[in-house]
């Protein structure tokens, strides 16, 4: 159980030690990662995106367009630099397209 703590402290810290103590954090990675995707790659790219998963560090995205595929694979780099980017630290480091 958490500690009780008798101080007024600001709602995001009390998240963040809920997070913590219950080892949520890898599963707000996957939504974050989810988010910045959608986000970052827009309508067109998203259209084609079947599956997204995030295992540990390795990013497996599903496409149904094989030449789309083809193109994201030449700035795969990018993409995983722009992904921990709009998230704000370093979930990705490689990118599978499939």
């Amino acid at each position: 159980m958490a500690k009780r703590h008798n101080d007024n402290l600001p709602i995001s810290e009390i998240l963040k030690e809920f997070v913590e103590a219950n080892k949520l954090q890898s599963g707000l990675d996957k939504v974050d990662v989810r988010e910045a995707w959608a986000k970052m790659m827009g309508n067109g790219v998203n259209n084609y995106t079947t599956d997204i998963k995030l295992d540990r560090d390795v990013l497996y995205v599903s496409l149904s367009s094989s030449v789309l595929r083809e193109e994201l694979s030449y700035g795969s780099q990018k993409i995983i630099d722009m992904l921990n980017e709009s998230i704000g630290k370093t979930v990705v480091k490689k990118l599978v397209l499939r």
